[in-house]
């Protein structure tokens, strides 16, 4: 079959064309007799061009297929903006009365920043609605399947739901829980270490492992670091790819020992920036009132959270962060900072790079320092998800499964 000359092209509402000698079309997917599988799994694809863009609202994409054919798609580009559906409705080439559309997520039927897009279905005579994942949120949760039923339509849930519940893990979790799906991420040698016995660490991966890095950051809304990072190495925490956006930088520093000459406040004014810190008692909040007042006055916003111990209270501040929308951090800490996360159970997820290298020594540097475990028991578990190999190095993904007791 010839279909002349054609140039592919990225619609505006957040779907793929071909331009088949001027005339824009989806192509005639009927030839390529694609399946139910086939149209979710082209949304699933759509949604991950939102990564990095929608926080806090989910990824989500969306297909609309009338006889066989593709004729409209779209993706939920940023957050504020029309959601899949409605993007994929505005992409339509020809009415989508009696059509199917194939949605990695339960239809919206509520108005927030847009209209519901249970309206935009609808409105528009579409017949059938194939979903992949239930919308936890309760101002959905099986409200718009419902809503959409009572109107006449045919609606499947869990379609490929497995498939399509590994988009959201942060949407998931922020929904339901209302703090931060928090992703502990180090670089370490084959026989764990961070660093050398002298504190030397850079570089221990390689260049590629160091790009997919600041492509990590773009995703998540938050990087943490502990002060003994910022002391270390005076790292900017920013996103170094041109367009992209910089996560809210967090720094624990339980005695606000930052300095007001580091990278992190000399930048707080291009980045927002947040500390925490742990005073003891009313004696410690009066004596660091100037210097609360020097970094409020660089732009930078200071949290109390203490834990009473003299340590930043992890929990606490994983709920005040949550508080003003920030649902995920990647956490970016040394040995202390990563023992407190865990031993406060607020991290969800482990991003292991395991560089090709050997440092040895009893007192070179581990991912995770303080006490440790006693026995084997009271090992925090992890459940491999993923390894990946990026240059000379490897990247473990783990989903951390914490026991009764360790929550």
């Amino acid at each position: 079959m010839c279909f002349g000359a054609f140039t592919p092209g990225d619609d505006s509402a957040g779907g793929f064309y071909i331009s088949v000698n001027g005339r824009r079309t989806f192509g005639d997917k009927e030839t390529m007799h694609m399946t139910d599988q086939d149209y979710m799994k082209r949304a699933i694809e759509l949604a991950k061009r939102g990564t990095g863009q929608t926080n806090p609202n989910p990824l989500v994409g969306a297909v609309i297929v009338k006889d066989g054919r593709i004729i409209g798609e779209g993706y939920h580009r940023r957050y504020g903006e029309l959601h899949a559906e409605r993007n994929a409705i505005a992409s339509l080439t020809e009415s989508a009365k009696g059509a199917a559309i194939y949605v990695t997520l339960e239809p919206c039927c509520h108005y927030g920043k847009t209209p519901p897009c249970t309206e935009a279905i609808l409105e528009n005579g579409i017949a059938r609605v194939v979903i992949g994942s239930r919308d936890p949120n309760p101002k959905v949760s099986g409200k718009g399947a419902e809503i959409l039923r009572k109107a006449g339509v045919l609606v499947e849930e869990d379609f490929m739901r497995e498939e399509c519940d590994r988009l959201n893990p942060v949407f998931f979790h922020y929904i339901t829980r209302h703090t931060p799906y928090v992703v502990m991420k180090y670089a370490m040698t084959a026989d764990g270490k961070i660093a050398t016995k002298t504190g030397a660490s850079k570089w221990i991966t390689g260049e590629d492992s160091r790009m997919e890095v600041q492509k990590l950051r773009c995703r998540y809304m938050g990087i943490m670091a502990g002060i003994g990072t910022v002391l270390a190495d005076d790292p900017m925490l920013n996103v170094r790819i041109p367009g992209k956006r910089s996560p809210v930088r967090i720094i624990c520093d339980s005695s606000l020992r930052i300095p007001l000459d580091s990278q992190i406040c000399r930048t707080a004014k291009d980045y927002l920036t947040i500390i925490a810190w742990a005073p003891k008692s009313a004696e410690d909040r009066e004596r660091e009132d100037h210097k609360i007042k020097e970094l409020e006055r660089l732009g930078i916003q200071v949290l109390a959270v203490p834990d009473g111990g003299g340590r930043v209270d992890m929990e606490k501040l994983m709920q005040n962060l949550g508080g003003q929308g920030i649902d995920s951090i990647l956490l970016e800490g040394g040995g202390t900072l990563n023992d407190s996360a865990l031993r406060a159970g607020v991290v969800q997820e482990v991003l292991a790079f395991i560089a090709p290298k050997i440092f040895g020594g009893e007192e070179a540097r581990t991912p995770v320092a303080g006490i440790g475990a006693k026995a084997v028991e009271e090992a925090v578990l992890l459940k491999p998800e993923e390894v990946s190999q990026i240059g000379e190095d490897l990247l473990v993904r783990y989903k951390v499964k914490y026991t009764d007791k360790q929550q």
